[in-house]
């Protein structure tokens, strides 16, 4: 059996060839990033669940329309994904107050937006993915306003169907990252979704206690992050009932596991 080629390695995730020309393999990792990657760890089984969580929300977007890349799951940390040209641009979506948006502006977290706020970044890790306008990306040629257009109006439709999806299962979508990439049929492309939808690019909390079910957790060194992933998957139905801990469990675990290290 011939070894596969690998692609690229990222911080989340490791890329193959495919199988058949236009095909990558997408290999989910258990290693954890933040701040740019000043923070490294890892969470067990991260990669496995994030898998399947991001097959489960690709599918539900593609039965409503949205283009994405996503083929199959081939098995517990692959799937097999359309080859694209990633757009060099990250789409975040905002609907509540958190992270580096209460920083940059001095509000407190958690309170609601007035309306849904779509901000872009410059995806390169050297300059730390710096936030940039609609006339950054028309200057510098990384979209066109037709591809602009279409991914705002993408990632719009996107943001109302996991805002309702995850609502019904008690989950409050705060904010999430998005990527996109132009799919080539010949001379012509259109953009589609591509990347990956877990908790690793979402933050999620739980609506009525306001717990992190997300890699906030990783971040703010507030343990229980594996725990917080299987508890959206359990919701999701992608985890039998009582397989594993509620989300009421979190702080338990953090507190057992501090007093195990002392």
């Amino acid at each position: 059996m011939s070894r596969r080629r690998q692609i690229y390695e990222g911080k989340a995730k490791i890329l193959y060839e495919g199988p058949e020309p236009g095909t990558i393999i997408q290999y989910f990792k258990d290693d954890a990033t933040a701040f740019n990657a000043q923070k490294k760890g890892t969470i067990s089984g991260k990669g496995v669940l994030n898998n399947r969580i991001s097959e489960h929300v690709f599918t539900l977007l593609g039965n409503m329309g949205i283009p994405t890349h996503f083929i199959r799951r081939l098995n517990m940390r692959e799937q097999l994904v359309r080859q694209v040209e990633i757009v060099p641009i990250e789409v975040v979506v905002r609907n509540v107050v958190a992270g580096s948006l209460a920083k940059r502006l001095g509000l407190e977290e958690g309170m609601p937006l007035p309306r849904t706020i779509i901000e872009y970044y410059y995806k390169n890790d050297a300059l730390g993915d710096p936030m940039i306008t609609d006339e950054h990306i028309a200057a510098f040629g990384w979209a066109t306003q037709e591809e602009m257009h279409d991914i705002a109006d993408l990632a719009i439709r996107i943001n109302d169907f996991l805002s309702g999806l995850f609502a019904g299962i008690g989950i409050k979508l705060v904010d999430f990252k998005l990527e996109f990439g132009r799919l080539w049929e010949g001379d012509y492309s259109r953009i589609i979704l591509a990347d990956e939808i877990s908790p690793d690019g979402c933050r999620l909390w739980d609506a009525a206690t306001g717990e992190k079910l997300d890699k906030d957790r990783f971040r703010r060194d507030m343990g229980g992050e594996v725990e917080a992933y299987q508890e959206v998957a359990r919701r999701l139905g992608l985890l039998p009932e009582g397989s594993v801990s509620t989300v009421l469990d979190l702080d338990q675990h953090r507190k057992a596991r501090e007093e195990g290290r002392g």
